[in-house]
């Protein structure tokens, strides 16, 4: 192992180490910056807008079995006052 750093010149090898795995931690975390679920500056973008018709409720057409299901405190004789 000492003749190899007879070869290689220590100084040399270690400061291109350390400028190898700088730039390698700078694109892992651009890398991550450029996903939506680690971006930790922008938080999570908003997905694409749905395409197509929303269906709408009608709140009157609500009925007692569905009041109940929502609410199950509810009792079925309060929901029929």
């Amino acid at each position: 192992m000492w003749r190899m750093w007879q070869t290689f010149d220590p100084q040399r090898v270690l400061a291109a180490l350390a400028i190898f795995l700088f730039t390698l931690a700078v694109l892992i975390h651009f890398i991550l910056l450029s996903t939506n679920r680690f971006n930790w500056l922008d938080g999570p973008k908003a997905g694409p807008a749905a395409m197509g018709v929303t269906a709408q409720v009608d709140p009157a057409a609500a009925t007692p079995a569905a009041v109940v299901a929502a609410d199950p405190a509810a009792t079925p004789a309060a929901v029929s006052q």
